[in-house]
């Protein structure tokens, strides 16, 4: 080929590979935001289904608020953890030194966050320790199973 038809040749087979690369990517991170607002809500769903289990076990809020308490700093750790994924979605790549720091400032961002909060849970309001673990640990396993569940089923 020459000159001219080489080079529109060129950017015509680069226009094909960039467009043919973009929208598998934006779908990626598309698909990414909306598994975690299912995750979200089926969590979100688990703490209140086990609020209502405790309250109708007892008849009293005494164990349904420090279960919901529980189950909302699990809510909360995993909409921190969704947030923060789509902020990193939106910055531009970082090199691989600066991107294992961030990883590492966020989890550590989200186990200060959820000490405090079920240390809040259980000191400044007095809560059962054994309900909020309890709402804790099942909107734990709700955001575990939520992932799997979602991921496996794309």
């Amino acid at each position: 080929m020459g000159g001219k038809d080489h080079v529109d040749a060129q950017q015509g087979l680069t226009h094909k590979i960039n467009a043919a690369m973009m929208p598998p990517l934006f779908n990626a991170d598309v698909q990414e935001n909306q598994i975690a607002r299912k995750v979200i809500g089926l969590q979100l769903l688990v703490t209140l289904a086990a609020t209502g289990a405790a309250y109708s076990w007892e008849g009293t809020l005494q164990y349904a608020i420090p279960v919901l308490a529980g189950g909302g700093v699990s809510v909360l750790n995993g909409a921190l953890l969704v947030w923060r994924m789509t902020r990193a979605s939106l910055r531009p790549t970082h090199g691989a030194h600066q991107q294992l720091k961030l990883m590492y400032f966020y989890a550590a961002e989200r186990f200060v966050a959820v000490i405090a909060l079920l240390g809040i849970c259980l000191v400044v309001f007095k809560f059962s320790p054994l309900a909020v673990l309890s709402g804790f640990v099942l909107g734990q396993s709700a955001l575990l199973a939520g992932w799997l569940l979602f991921k496996t089923k794309d």
